[in-house]
């Protein structure tokens, strides 16, 4: 199939959806709403003009190393754009926006925890990330050790982290278009999966780079614009927005005071270390340091991340208290029949939504959904492009295949995994429907703090650490956030519907146990590991740490 075929199909398929989505009936959190075309029409325009790009990169993605990183292409500048569109992902526009909404001061404890991860990476990660790695983070882990159980460690937890961020993507995918275009919950989940899963099997990572990009700017640009609006609104008074939320908030002074969604200390530090830590053992996000020529314009692409990232996470703050002085205020047209009591139409995710449609009516809302949709599009594409590379290159190219695999045969196996992923994605998000974004995102995070992150840690900054210590660490810290996870109060409660107070884990997030697991089993077996193995990995520390301080021996960029 030619690109310019491929482009038509996938137009026509997000025009198939937008076309059957309005003549669906729809169920589910609150009634049917009328069909705004021109909402409508600004979101097929920007869904459009994203494709579009897609279709020019993926003439430039021709063999296996651009499918799944473009050959180290991308300036540090650039770079920056694509992680902080990458991690300015539903969860940080829909779930912040709504935690605040509900919560009021507490929905920041998620802004500032993604934040303060990036110190991390910057300092101790993305330097070695540049100089050792390939396509996947398991080539650095696996650098001086033994591949396949390094690697197939680093592939189920990577599929295991994309899979819990992927959920709360569809969730809030799912509820925007149920608003947008009034189809029932399940329906929209299903369609958005399909568009999704074309988009990664169009280009691969060079596409996703530019589509990142372009979704930064739009993100910013959208948000900037919601909160002058929320500001012009009060006189640009932050005093006054503070004071008029807490007047219109059930919780009243509570809303500014900690301890409205985190009741407990313990839970509190586990979610702390789970934000902080998480993002440096997010697949999605290392592979990006895989995009830039070297290890200065790695150190460039955090630089910048974090300067987009924290100055969105304020705009969030903003708008969430925005949502609440402008939709409390005049309940009617978006809350469940016109009661605050009865919640917001499509759940407190939509908050920003709503917002949008008060301060700017339809074409406001129009683009802002269109925003928010693109958004979810770019970050779903970089996570399944993740997953898939996780399996294709880390299982099947090296750990199966022990390097014989082509090219090819790579991409085939990606996009059968890519296709995979969006099915069980699909089907999660149906199961997750009424969960906030952000909190679902932070039970990635806690998978990736206790399972990647100590796994690259210490496979990079210590040189005893061995293959038995790391692989064993790993699983146990793998295994221990993943089981925490499913008896905590938000799946065993929330989502399996056992009663209230039954969890027997009852914290919000395990990394507060798994982690310091993982890296205790990691230094103790490593420790006591003296076989012949053992020994020359620990040999070959010190090449390895030449290469990760001085970038000898990095993979060289290529230009296109």
């Amino acid at each position: 199939m030619t690109l310019l075929a491929r482009y038509l199909v996938l137009v026509a398929a997000t025009l198939a959806v937008a076309g059957v989505a309005v003549a669906m009936p729809s169920v589910g959190l609150g009634p049917r709403q009328p069909t705004n075309w021109s909402a409508i029409t600004t979101f097929i325009f920007f869904v459009g003009a994203t494709l579009w790009m897609t279709r020019l990169a993926t003439a430039r993605s021709r063999s296996s190393a651009d499918f799944y990183s473009p050959g180290g292409g991308i300036s540090g500048f650039q770079n920056g754009l694509a992680i902080a569109g990458d991690y300015m992902s539903a969860a940080s526009f829909l779930g912040i926006s709504g935690l605040v909404f509900v919560s009021g001061f507490d929905g920041l404890i998620f802004s500032i925890g993604w934040l303060v991860g990036w110190p991390v990476i910057t300092f101790l990660m993305a330097e070695r990330l540049r100089n050792l790695g390939k396509f996947t983070f398991a080539d650095v882990a696996a650098y001086r050790f033994s591949q396949k159980p390094v690697r197939s460690l680093a592939a189920l937890g990577s599929l295991l982290v994309v899979l819990f961020y992927l959920i709360a993507q569809m969730v809030g995918a799912g509820q925007l278009v149920k608003i947008l275009f009034g189809l029932e919950y399940a329906y929209a989940v299903i369609m958005v999966g399909i568009v999704m899963m074309m988009y990664v099997l169009l280009g691969g990572m060079t596409s996703t780079t530019w589509v990142m990009i372009n979704k930064a700017v739009l993100l910013l640009a959208g948000t900037t614009l919601m909160a002058l609006a929320v500001l012009f609104s009060v006189g640009f008074n932050p005093d006054a927005l503070f004071s008029r939320a807490t007047d219109l908030h059930v919780l009243k002074d509570a809303l500014m005071a900690p301890g409205g969604l985190i009741k407990d200390p313990v839970s509190a530090v586990s979610v702390g270390l789970a934000l902080m830590f998480g993002t440096a053992g997010l697949p999605h996000i290392l592979m990006r340091f895989f995009t830039v020529a070297n290890a200065r314009e790695a150190r460039k692409s955090v630089a910048w991340a974090t300067l987009w990232i924290g100055y969105f996470y304020v705009l969030t703050f903003i708008i969430g208290f925005g949502a609440i002085v402008s939709l409390v205020a005049n309940p009617g047209p978006y809350f469940i029949g016109g009661k605050v009591a009865n919640g917001l139409q499509g759940g407190a995710n939509m908050a920003a939504i709503h917002l949008a449609s008060a301060l700017g009516g339809d074409l406001f809302l129009g683009f802002i959904a269109a925003v928010a949709f693109t958004t979810i599009l770019a970050v779903v594409a970089g996570l399944t492009l993740s997953g898939a590379s996780a399996v294709s290159h880390d299982l099947y190219a090296t750990v199966l295949r022990k390097g014989a695999a082509t090219s090819e045969e790579e991409r085939r196996v990606s996009k059968l995994t890519t296709f995979s992923l969006g099915l069980v994605a699909v089907v999660l998000g149906i199961v997750f429907e009424h969960q906030n974004v952000a909190f679902m995102v932070m039970l990635a995070f806690s998978i990736a703090c206790s399972a990647n992150f100590p796994v690259l840690f210490m496979a990079v900054l210590w040189r005893d650490c061995t293959t038995r210590g790391a692989t064993i660490g790993g699983f146990l810290g793998l295994f221990s956030a993943l089981l925490l996870t499913v008896l905590s109060p938000v799946v065993w409660e929330s989502v399996l519907g056992n009663p209230a107070g039954s969890a027997l884990f009852p914290y919000a997030s395990p990394a507060i146990v798994s982690m310091p697991l993982a890296f205790l089993a990691i230094w103790g077996i490593s420790l006591l590991d003296r076989s012949p193995q053992a020994c020359r990995e620990r040999a070959l520390f010190q090449d390895q740490l030449i290469r990760s301080e001085t970038g000898i021996g990095a993979s060289a960029p290529r230009s296109h």
